[in-house]
């Protein structure tokens, strides 16, 4: 009798460990995001932000990022820039809904973390890294797009004014 109440109460030790293992994992992303965007003529930032968030820093391979923002949200401080980056000429934001970022593979890095993932914008996926770090229960962390690989804008009229390389800056607090 003993040793079926141990290995009860073994298993249930067990059971509640790996329930708390999973739960401490999930993040749940905080109202006071931000995702800035800055180029020549370009900047602004994408107000909307949903998504799942898995990361432990002790178990990077079972991490996961699968997050979205919602075009429509985008604000450059201007009503008419803000008209045009919606329009087809730009975001698309009808055709286009939602940026979307799905992460396949995390490393730790000197400077903190690395996520390889696919960004899809503006229809077109493409394999990207994001450097990051992770403190305080935020994400930070900046990259570099190249807006015509995405097919956003033109190089024709008032388009080719703005730089082909826009730097976005993330910052994402986190609660559990």
């Amino acid at each position: 009798m003993k040793k079926l109440s141990l290995v009860a109460a073994i298993a249930a030790v067990v059971s509640l460990s790996a329930f708390t293992f999973i739960s401490s994992v999930n993040w749940k992303i905080a109202d006071n995001h931000s995702v800035t965007f800055k180029g020549t003529d370009a900047e602004g930032v994408f107000k909307t932000m949903s998504g799942n968030i898995s990361f432990d820093e002790n178990d990077l391979a079972n991490s996961k990022f699968a997050v979205s923002l919602d075009v429509a949200s985008i604000n450059t401080g201007n009503g008419m820039k803000n008209k045009h980056a919606k329009s087809d000429k730009w975001f698309d934001a009808e055709k286009y809904p939602k940026i979307t970022f799905t992460s396949n593979k995390f490393t730790k890095t000197a400077a903190g973390y690395s996520v390889e993932g696919t960004l899809d914008l503006h229809g077109v996926k493409k394999p990207i890294s994001i450097p990051f770090t992770f403190a305080s229960n935020t994400f930070k962390g900046s990259l570099k797009v190249n807006r015509m690989d995405y097919g956003v804008g033109t190089m024709q009229g008032m388009s080719k004014k703005v730089s082909n390389e826009i730097v976005v800056d993330i910052s994402v607090p986190v609660t559990k």
